[in-house]
C-alpha cells in the first residue's frame, strides 16, 4: 500500500536508536526556535506551550505517540506503542498522573466511550491484530479479532485495525481496518457483528487506507459516519448503515482521523504530497459545512470557486514532524501526539 505509515517506516528504517535524553534536547531546541509563535488562522489561533508534557524518558519512555483522549474528569490519556508504558495519563498542566500497559506493541487507535456513569477505552493494535476494550485503569473487558464473517479475511495477520468510533446513542462500535483490508465493520456494544462495508479500491464506496472514523452527531436527527480515505486525500461520509453519501477533498493532505468538538471538526495531517516525508504536518480545522477554516502549522486555507486548494506545511514552525491525532479539551486547547518524531511527547496548543 502506498503512502502509509508502514511503507514510510520501511523506507526510512523503523528502528531509530537514540538516547533517552534526545527527546528533551530536540523538543527544547525546536520550541525555543518557536517561542511565542502563534499558529492558525481567522479566530482559531493558538499559542505553543513550551515544554508541555515532557517526562523522564528513562522512566516513562514513548515511541510513536499515536492518539489521545480526554475523560470526564479532564484527564488526558495518551497511547504510545512503547510497551514499558503504553498509556500515559496527564492532567492539563502536563503533569503525569499515572501510566499502565505493557502488552500493546502496535497500540495505534484510541477511543473513549461513555456507558452510563462509566467510561471505557477502545484500543486498536496493529501488531496484535485486535481491538481491545479496557476500563480506564487498563483492565481488559473484551477483544475483537479479525472479522471471520467477512470472507475476504483468511487469517488474523490480514487485520490491522487503525481506529474505532462509538455511536453514543446505542454503543455500536465501528472498526476501521486502515492498514489491513480497508473494511469498516460494525459491532454492537457487546462486540457482536452487525455488518461491514468498504474494502480496498478506488470507487467512492471503497478506500485506500481508511485510517480514521468518526460518528458525526452534530445533526442529532441524522448522525452519519465520517471516514478518512487517507491515500485518496479525502473524507467520505456514510450513513450509520454504510451507505455512501458524499466526499470532501483535502488536496495534498493525508488526514489521520477526524475529531469533533462543538460544531467544528479537527484532524492531524502527517504530510503533504509536495513536502518531504522527513518533516511535515499540520492541524486542519473544519466548520460544520466541512470547510477548512484554520490550519495551525500549515498555510492558510484558500478556496477558489468553492474548491479547497492544496495546503502545505508552514516551515516557520518546526515543532510538527508527523502529527497523528488531536485531542481538544474543554478550553479548546489542542494536544498533538506525533509518530516517527524522535520519540517526543505531545505538543500543546493553547487557544487564544
Amino acid at each position: 500500500m502506498k503512502n502509509t505509515r508502514r511503507s514510510f517506516l520501511k523506507k526510512t528504517g523503523a528502528a531509530i536508536t537514540i538516547s533517552t535524553i534526545m527527546p528533551y534536547i530536540w523538543v527544547k531546541k525546536s520550541l525555543a526556535a518557536n517561542k511565542d509563535i502563534i499558529l492558525g488562522h481567522q479566530n482559531h489561533r493558538y499559542r505553543v506551550i513550551e515544554g508541555w508534557g515532557l517526562l523522564d524518558a528513562s522512566k516513562n519512555p514513548v515511541n510513536d505517540c499515536h492518539e489521545m483522549v480526554e475523560d470526564a474528569k479532564g484527564r488526558l490519556f495518551m497511547l504510545t506503542n512503547e510497551t514499558r508504558n503504553n498509556m500515559l495519563i496527564y492532567d492539563r498542566s502536563g503533569k503525569l498522573l499515572d501510566s499502565w500497559g505493557t502488552s500493546y506493541p502496535g497500540g495505534h487507535g484510541l477511543t473513549i466511550s461513555t456507558e452510563g456513569e462509566e467510561q471505557f477505552l477502545i484500543i486498536t493494535d496493529t501488531d496484535r491484530n485486535q481491538v481491545i476494550k479496557t476500563d480506564l485503569k487498563g483492565r481488559e473487558i473484551f477483544t475483537l479479532d479479525y472479522p471471520k464473517e467477512i470472507i475476504h479475511y483468511n487469517k488474523s495477520e490480514e487485520f490491522k485495525p487503525t481506529e474505532t468510533a462509538i455511536n453514543p446513542i446505542n454503543g455500536d462500535i465501528y472498526v476501521a481496518d486502515g492498514y489491513g483490508m480497508n473494511f469498516i465493520t460494525q459491532y454492537d456494544y457487546n462486540g457482536k457483528y452487525i455488518r461491514h462495508f468498504g474494502g480496498t479500491g478506488d470507487t467512492k464506496e471503497t478506500f485506500k487506507c481508511c485510517h480514521g472514523i468518526l460518528v458525526d452527531t452534530r445533526d442529532p436527527k441524522h448522525s452519519t459516519l465520517i471516514i478518512t480515505d487517507r491515500s485518496h486525500m479525502c473524507l467520505k461520509r456514510f450513513t450509520l448503515e454504510g451507505k455512501y453519501l458524499s466526499t470532501t477533498s483535502v488536496p495534498g493532505s493525508f488526514i489521520c482521523r477526524p475529531v469533533l468538538k462543538g460544531k467544528n471538526m479537527y484532524a492531524a495531517v502527517y504530510r503533504s504530497t509536495s513536502e518531504s516525508l522527513a518533516n511535515s504536518g499540520y492541524i486542519t480545522i473544519f466548520n460544520e459545512h466541512d470547510q477548512v477554516i484554520s490550519t495551525p502549522g500549515g498555510t492558510a486555507p484558500k478556496y477558489i470557486d468553492t474548491v479547497l486548494q492544496e495546503q502545505k506545511k508552514d516551515h516557520s514552525f518546526t515543532g510538527f514532524l508527523h502529527p497523528h491525532d488531536v485531542c481538544i479539551d474543554s478550553d479548546e486547547s489542542i494536544y498533538v501526539p506525533q509518530w516517527a518524531s524522535k520519540k517526543t511527547y505531545p505538543i500543546k496548543l493553547e487557544r487564544i
